[in-house]
């Protein structure tokens, strides 16, 4: 087990109960994603945590699968989804890169709070790419630390040493429209709630 699956494991339970930090920007991304979903939308939701974006989806597509790498964050998403009388979403802990899909399968592949956290965010984004539909959307929001919260990058690894923290990468908004361009996605809508607010992306993958 990594620390990445330890300290979320740890904290499932807290930040299961935590209240959304600014309600109407994730209603507004919530809006946005549903504008790419129909009644026969597969989506593939990677970093789902508690579960709480795919349930407010699920109604609006046919079927989704929700991964994350923490055990105890998929068993609250799954009791929540139960209690919920949700029947179209499944789970499935592991890495998002190395899950086992078949290319080309998805409509919409969504990472929402997720890039920011990953030892690799580069091949995320080419899984993402390899497993979406041609025309279908992959789409993010991602907290950029260096648009505005550049002076917690030298206590990060202390941070993480004593448990507050977990791994997280720090890079700029422009630093990441542009590995979402060279990972071969066309931009179609990009948000921000303010300048160093989470940098949300709506990205096409091209007809070939």
């Amino acid at each position: 087990m990594t620390q990445a699956h330890r300290w979320w494991d740890k904290i499932a339970e807290k930040y299961s109960n935590q209240p959304i930090a600014d309600v109407p920007a994730w209603e507004h991304k919530l809006d946005r994603i549903r504008d790419h979903l129909t009644p026969q939308t597969q989506l593939l939701e990677f970093g789902c945590g508690t579960g709480g974006t795919a349930r407010r989806l699920a109604p609006h597509v046919d079927s989704i699968l929700a991964t994350d790498l923490s055990g105890q964050m998929l068993e609250i998403a799954e009791a929540r989804g139960r209690d919920e009388g949700m029947t179209n979403i499944r789970y499935e802990r592991g890495d998002f890169v190395d899950l086992d899909a078949p290319d080309g399968h998805f409509d919409v592949v969504l990472g929402m709070s997720i890039l920011h956290l990953l030892d690799d965010r580069h091949a995320a984004m080419q899984k993402a790419m390899r497993l979406l539909k041609p025309d279908g959307v992959f789409i993010t929001s991602t907290a950029c630390l260096l648009d505005g919260f550049w002076f917690m990058v030298p206590i990060l690894p202390i941070g993480r040493m004593l448990g507050a923290f977990p791994p997280v990468k720090a890079f700029g908004g422009r630093k990441l429209r542009r590995e979402i361009v060279d990972a071969g996605f066309d931009i179609e809508y990009e948000w921000r709630p303010k300048p160093s607010g989470a940098y949300f992306i709506v990205a096409r993958k091209p007809v070939d």
